[in-house]
């Protein structure tokens, strides 16, 4: 970073803070060298004029996505645009291509989903917002277009997020190149799930993170000719082996130990395994939990993954047999023994832990035993045992468990990288490298010395690439850059790993020495590199040593060095394991060569590491690198704090300070001419109102300036560093010239503007005095005029009450006398009237005693001939009383019987189910009731007749005596007695008969009851029969589809004629929960799936349909495919060609047959015609012509096997009693009345069209049909996308304005401009106007035209609203106005269109719609969270509108987005939806879907009249097509 040029007092600048590392203020001072700068937090500071920066006052609030974009490109400028970034939840910038992450430490799942995988895939790199699957998409990209490997280089320390950025590499591009593997597992899904596996085995708690990677990995994905993923492979590095033995608190083993104590019980008992905190290697930290972590759950999950990447399960026993080994080893522990420099086992916990170990191994207790407390040293002469010190015991116990540790993490990469498969044949690959960072702590030992070598590799790698970015950059821009010098830090390198002289090949000697110490091996580099500049030693240490890296300067501890660089197996491990009766813990530890166990060569954990990294770098060298730098804002991992120091120093760790020195040192600022010219414009106004073009401006204000060193490119302008800053400070020299000119005018104007008005008042106020005075004037004229006025009333008034006082006296007296006259008469009247009263009420009186003394009289009589009366009538009705005892029995009994008959009417209602035999036999009983009835009247009748005829016999029998004898006393009262038994039968007789009159009415009555019931009945039974059938036409249709669907769908597109000719007549119908009884896989004959009642429909047409078509019949197929091969057009709106087709299939029977190949030969000739993808006149003929002839089929065709498959629900409804009744109706035929169609007859609408039972070829022919409806649909629409969507990404962004707007004619560029803007949008218009007007002509119906731009407008709002999100540059002020100008020809295409083909199109647009409205509306820091959410954007989610908000900037009026406390509250719901589980993604999914189905067609779609269709000249003449032509009435 070079010192600032031109800072002078009010520049804003950067200096440095204790506290923010960077703060910004403003210069007050300058003395020489030193300068005053007032900060923006209230203190003045006082630094050197080289200690302070230029700030960017300009650059927007929000920040920019690219770094190479900022005006100073200097450690505060990107400190201040990553916070400014981080602050929004924007956590990726590029700076370059190179793209730095900073962790959230929060979930964004929005970030991440497959929306955002289709946004990228394909997108041009810095269109979309910076993004780790952009770099993902480059790589990829790149290696398909140029065929060359690509690697993707992820660093960042411990936390930093690097294991997350690498699982988002690898899912994108398993997203990218995805394809199924070998038994149902997917080379990508391992890739992905060998993750948890090797992060359960080689990540571990640190200070610093939860997760952290204790090894580096880089994944090789390897890709096929076609792009697809076809092998992966995975490399370690450096696995931190003394980790499984030495853990630092508050720091965690490897997760793989915690994981397998938390397993099931089952398992823990297996491996005899119990609470973390008994374990020596694990309770050396307090830490045991991980928070949010359940460790059983994980060890599922981890089980899981073995699955997936091929590990058995014996192979996982296996595996976590040994961790658990590894675990009871580490309790094993020793005491000093008897003889000299021995040891023993301690106690008999720590003999419990040893068998268990040998157990859990497979190997001998004792063997196992020796194996860590002696050795066996062989010579010439003898074989010599001694034993280990309890010190070297635990050594040798440590050293077997590091050992087999890294043996078991070798195993695990092997088997991976076995399971997922390497392609042998794949020419490219990507490779994604998850390292760890450059790392520095209190106490740096091997490992970090080791890690921080990496990192020197790797930043000389990103050096050079960084170098050579800069190199094609000026190359394209062809500027001279030779004398550009390029900052290399070999000289580290060669410090490392030089031979011979460098620190690891000093490491390797000392550990071949067996007298060797730390000590010895710290004298010796500091007599080697004592005059190395990168060498420093410290003054306070014997064995320490500070190496100045890259990334600034780290001590390390020498202590442990040699002891961590051995990399051998002790001899006696390597013989007890290969003995291991385990196979798994065998193959760990395969037997030695001869040759190589005699050998006494030396190996090394730095060499190793060395040659490891060698490869890894000429793999990188052979590869395109795209670099990953990982931030870790705060040490205390958590959301939203944002720590500069820690940023700052990870920075320079990850080499992007570096890149910027790298940048700085050739022309670290670049600017297009445009932004050139926009921005210094003001310096050389003459020079923009020439003629000269961009570049010759750009050169001429240069020259003006006087600068130098400067370079002009084909598109940018390239200048030095500090250049800017000075242009920036003459450019601030001339606003502030133009602001002064400014203000003296604006002074000016405000002095007269205050003469003006006090002149005004002047003014005002002179006539506001005359205007007293005249007032005043004006008042005395009208008081004297008002005293005249008044005394000329006064006077009127008192002439006037003088005159009124003698009148009222008159007056009075009058009224006196008059009404003393009055009150005389009206005495004399009352006296008169009050006499007259009186003599009327005495003579009223006299009159009503004598009427009340006659009427007393009259009702004394009246009451005595009553009584009598009375008297009588009681005797007489006493006397009938007596006989209408047998008249109520019977009475009685008949009420009881009408009651059971009506309670059985009652019943029979209840119970309608056996309505019919319930009638029968209330009409026999009630017939058995009417005989019996007229039986007995019938025998009273006989009885009576018998006795009379008897009594009239013995009447006739007695002997003459009154002529000849005295009467008898005796026989009179026998005659008097008959006579009387006469009566009295004839009173039963009539009693009879009255009550079987009214048995009879009763019976009557309760037969109009029941007659009424019946027809209610009857009523309801229709009613229930008309629902019956609108639910058999539902399940015949639903069944109809069913059937359809399961048999036919699937071959729709692609079965051919001859397999659909020599289709057997059986259809298998699958099981489902719509055809309950059918068995799967089960057998029917078509012919057997008819309706049971189909013989009763139609016995007109019972002969069976030809099984074959003769040779007519061929040549007339021939014909008619030949005809509709040509363009028929339409008639009166009507699709000829659909009407001729469904004509002529109807007429020769076609739907009826079993076997018929012209179904087939119509869906070839459609085929072929719509192969023309892109013609869409022929397109849009055949659409109407198929939704016409689906319409017909719809309305026509009937599925045979409907009654059979519908469920079996529907048979038992037979059974009841509503069933029966309608059994008749249904029976009766649907198509009674209708004509067949034949030569004779004809069609009318689609009311007139008869149902025929179609087979399976006519089924077959309808889902084809369907399925070419919708792909011509689809092609249609597909069409129109192709055709606007170029169109569409330049009618997101308002073109930048010309450089004529910078001038004074502002106002007619931008009306040149407005027409260029539109003009976009227009072509849009014209394109959908064509559409419309093609579909027109080929009378599309007005349903689908709906459907096709309600999709189109779908599509438009998805495009432009995900654009608006993803592109900050799109959400300003001025492309709002832009993208509202440009809606507005849409809605206004949408009116001239009408509803009836656009429909609701213009409503699709609502999301971009509200967005614009957003963008342009005005003092948006005054809108509520509420405002915004329930009126200017209600359709939008609270992600969106936050995105929105913190992305908007306002390039016309500078004014700001919404406040701090709407943004504020937005983050809190997003986090509470995320925590509820919302789905967080902010960008919209465009539906491609078929919006429609066969039924909206045949709803929504007019009738059809077919019968006035002119047949084609083609077939009109032919004979066998005589039934097409139009009937005559």
């Amino acid at each position: 970073m070079a010192p600032p040029v031109n800072i002078i007092v009010g520049s804003h600048v950067w200096v440095e803070d204790p506290k923010e590392a960077w703060v910004g203020g403003e210069v007050s001072r300058i003395n020489g060298e030193e300068v005053h700068v007032q900060t923006k937090n209230g203190k003045t500071v006082v630094t050197h004029i080289s200690k302070v920066f230029p700030e960017d006052t300009e650059a927007p609030p929000g920040g920019v996505d690219d770094m190479t974009k900022l005006s100073y490109l200097h450690e505060p400028g990107v400190l201040h645009n990553l916070a400014a970034r981080y602050e929004l939840n924007e956590i990726y910038t590029y700076t370059g291509n190179i793209l730095i992450a900073v962790n959230p430490f929060q979930r964004l799942p929005h970030m991440y989903d497959t929306h955002m995988m289709e946004q990228y895939k394909g997108a041009g790199f810095g269109e979309l917002s910076p993004h780790v699957f952009a770099i993902a998409d480059v790589a990829y990209r790149a290696m398909i277009n140029e065929g060359k490997s690509n690697s993707i280089l992820v660093s960042g320390e411990s936390g930093a997020g690097k294991t997350e950025t690498t699982k988002m590499l690898m899912r994108y591009l398993a997203y990218l190149g995805g394809r199924s593997g070998v038994e149902g597992r997917t080379v990508e899904q391992q890739v992905l799930e060998s993750n948890p596996v090797l992060e359960a085995f080689g990540n571990a708690k640190t200070v610093r993170n939860n997760n952290s990677s204790r090894f580096g990995k880089f994944v090789e994905i390897q890709f096929d000719k076609s792009g697809r993923i076809s092998g992966a492979a995975i490399r370690t590095y450096l696995l931190e082996r003394s980790r499984v033995c030495q853990v630092s608190d508050p720091e965690r083993n490897y997760h793989c130990f915690y994981l397998l104590c938390a397993a099931p019980p089952e398992d823990r008992e297996k491996f005899k395994l119990g609470n973390p905190k008994e374990y020596h290697y694990l309770n050396q930290s307090s830490c045991y939990v991980l928070d949010g972590i359940d460790d059983s759950e994980e060890y599922a999950a981890t089980r899981r993954a073995m699955d997936v990447v091929g590990i058995s399960d014996e192979e996982q026993d296996a595996i976590f047999m040994v961790v658990a080994a590894i675990l009871h080893l580490g309790n094993v522990e020793f005491a000093k023994g008897e003889e000299i420099d021995s040891s023993v086992i301690k106690d008999e916990k720590s003999r419990f832990h040893l068998s268990t170990t040998a157990e859990l191994l497979k190997c001998d207790p004792k063997s196992l035993e020796d194996a860590l407390i002696k050795r066996v040293m062989v010579t010439p002469e003898e074989v010599i045992t001694r034993t280990l010190d309890p010190a070297s015991a635990l050594a040798s116990r440590d050293a077997l468990a590091k050992t087999v540790y890294s043996r078991l993490f070798d195993w695990l990469v092997e088997k991976i990288n076995f399971s997922i498969g390497q392609d042998p044949n794949s020419k490219s690959l990507i490779g994604v490298l998850d390292i760890y960072g450059f790392e520095s702590f209190k106490f740096n030992s091997f490992e970090q010395f080791c890690i921080n070598f990496t990192n020197e590799k790797l930043q000389q790698h990103f050096n050079q690439h960084v170098f050579k970015m800069e190199q094609e950059e000026y190359t394209k821009e062809e500027i001279d850059w030779s004398y550009i010098e390029f900052v290399d830090n070999q000289d580290v390198l060669d410090l490392i790993e030089k031979k011979p002289g460098g620190v690891i090949s000093l490491l390797d000697e000392a550990c071949m020495f067996p007298k060797s110490t730390h000590e010895t091996f710290a004298q010796k580099l500091y007599q080697t590199f004592k005059n190395h500049k990168r060498f420093i030693k410290p003054k306070l240490s014997r064995t320490s040593f500070t190496i100045s890296h890259y990334a600034g300067e780290v001590t390390y501890l020498a202590d442990q060095f040699i002891d961590k660089n051995k990399d051998y197996v002790i001899a006696e491990h390597q013989d007890l394991l290969t003995a291991s009766k385990c196979p798994f813990v065998a193959g760990l530890f395969p037997p030695l060569p001869e040759e190589s166990s005699k050998s006494s060569k030396f190996s090394s954990i730095g060499s190793r590491f060395k040659l490891q990294l060698q490869s890894l770098m000429e793999t990188l060298s052979s590869t395109e690198p795209h670099y990953i730098r990982c931030v870790k804002p705060n040490n205390v991992l958590k959301p939203a704090i944002f720590e500069n120091f820690n940023i700052i120093q990870q920075l320079r760790c990850g080499g992007v300070l570096e890149a910027i020195r790298i940048s700085c040192a050739g022309y670290p600022t670049r600017r297009t001419f445009y932004e050139f010219l926009n921005r210094f414009g003001v310096l050389a106004p003459d020079v923009l109102e020439g003629n000269c073009d961009d570049k010759v401006a750009c050169q001429m204000i240069l020259d003006k300036m006087g600068l130098a060193g400067y370079q002009i490119g084909k598109t940018k302008v390239f200048l030095r560093a500090g250049q800017m800053a000075e242009l920036d400070a003459k450019r601030a020299e001339v606003l502030g010239n133009a602001a002064r000119t400014i203000q003296r005018q604006i002074r000016t104007h405000m002095a007269r503007k205050e003469f003006i008005a006090v002149r005004k008042a002047a003014i005002r106020l002179q006539s506001y005095v005359r205007g007293i005075s005249s007032r005043e004037i004006f008042e005395k004229l009208r008081q004297e005029a008002a005293a005249v006025k008044i005394q000329k009333y006064l006077r009127r008034y008192i002439a006037r009450k003088s005159y009124s006082r003698v009148r009222l006296s008159a007056v009075t007296l009058q009224t006196g006398l008059r009404a003393m006259t009055a009150r005389n008469e009206f005495r004399f009247r009352k006296q008169t009237k009050a006499a007259i009263l009186l003599q009327a009420h005495l003579r009223c009186h006299i009159a009503y005693l004598y009427y009340r003394s006659l009427q007393k009289a009259a009702i004394v009589t009246q009451c005595g001939w009553r009584r009598r009366v009375a008297r009588r009538e009681l005797r007489n009705l006493k006397m009938a009383a007596k006989e209408t005892g047998a008249l109520k029995e019977a009475k009685d009994k008949l009420e009881k019987r009408v009651e059971e008959l009506t309670y059985r009417v009652q019943l029979e209602k209840r119970l309608r189910t056996d309505l019919e035999e319930e009638k029968a036999q209330e009409a026999a009983k009630f017939q058995e009731a009417l005989h019996a009835m007229q039986i007995q009247l019938e025998e009273a009748n006989a009885r009576a007749i018998r006795e009379r005829e008897a009594a009239q016999k013995a009447i006739e029998d007695a002997p003459p005596l009154i002529k000849e004898t005295p009467v008898l006393i005796q026989d009179t009262e026998k005659i008097d007695s008959l006579s009387a038994e006469v009566e009295s039968l004839k009173t039963m007789l009539l009693s009879e008969r009255q009550a079987a009159e009214a048995a009879r009415k009763a019976c009557i009555d309760a037969e109009a009851r029941n007659a009424e019931l019946t027809r209610q009945l009857e009523d309801a039974g229709r009613k229930v029969d008309q629902l019956q059938e609108s639910v058999q036409r539902l399940e015949e249709k639903l069944s109809s589809t069913e059937s359809e669907n399961q048999v036919l769908r699937q071959q729709a597109l692609t079965m051919s004629p001859k397999a659909l000719s020599s289709r057997p007549k059986t259809v298998i119908i699958q099981r489902t929960p719509e055809n309950g009884n059918i068995v799967n896989g089960e057998s029917k004959v078509t012919s057997d799936l008819s309706l049971s009642i189909s013989s009763a429909r139609e016995p007109e047409s019972e002969e069976k349909p030809q099984k074959s078509l003769n040779e007519k019949q061929q040549e007339n197929q021939e014909l008619l495919i030949k005809c509709i091969t040509q363009d028929l057009g339409f008639f009166g709106g009507r699709p000829i060609a659909a009407c001729v087709i469904y004509k002529c299939l109807l007429h020769w029977r076609s739907f009826e047959v079993e076997r018929t190949g012209i179904f087939d030969r119509v869906i070839q000739t459609v085929a072929s015609a719509i192969e023309v993808q892109d013609n869409n006149d022929t397109l849009a003929y055949w659409l109407s012509n198929t939704s016409t002839l689906l319409l017909l089929l719809q309305h026509t065709l009937k599925a045979s096997g409907a009654a059979s498959l519908t469920p079996q629900r529907r048979r038992t409804s037979s059974a009841s009693l509503f069933g029966r009744m309608s059994q008749g109706l249904r029976a009766s035929p649907q198509s009674a009345g209708l004509s067949f169609l034949n030569g004779r007859g004809g069609l009318g609408r689609l009311d007139d069209l008869r149902q025929v039972e179609a087979k399976y070829p006519a089924l077959l022919f309808k889902q084809q049909l369907t399925a070419f409806l919708e792909k011509i649909y689809g092609m249609i629409r597909d069409n129109l996308k192709k055709e606007i969507s170029p169109v569409l990404g330049l009618c997101i962004q308002a073109p930048r304005t010309s450089r004529a707007s910078l001038l004074k004619g502002r106002a007619q560029a931008n009306a040149i401009a407005q027409q260029a803007l539109i003009a976009h949008w227009q072509s849009i218009v014209k394109s959908l106007d064509n559409y419309l007007k093609i579909m027109k002509a080929n009378y599309v119906p007005p349903f689908l035209v709906r459907k096709v731009f309600t999709q189109i407008f779908s599509f438009i709002n998805v495009q432009l609203f995900n654009s608006l999100l993803l592109r900050r540059e799109c959400c300003s002020f001025s492309n709002g106005e832009f993208v509202k100008a440009g809606l507005a020809e849409l809605e206004q295409w949408c009116y001239g269109a009408s509803e009836e083909y656009a429909g609701s199109a213009w409503d699709e647009l609502k999301h971009i719609r509200q967005a614009v409205g957003f963008l342009v509306i005005h003092q948006k820091p005054k809108k509520t969270l509420n405002e915004i959410t329930k009126e200017l954007c209600p359709v939008l989610s609270i992600q969106q509108l936050y995105r929105i908000s913190t992305m908007y900037w306002d390039d016309k009026y500078g004014t700001h987005s919404v406040s701090s406390d709407v943004i504020s509250s937005m983050r809190v719901m997003m986090t509470e939806d995320s925590n509820n589980a919302v789905s967080s993604s902010f960008l919209l999914d465009d539906d491609s879907s078929i919006p429609f189905s066969v039924d909206d067609i045949s709803k929504t779609m007019e009738q059809v009249d077919i019968t006035d269709i002119e047949p084609p000249p083609l077939i009109r003449e032919h004979s066998g097509f005589g039934f097409l032509l139009p009937r005559l009435e």
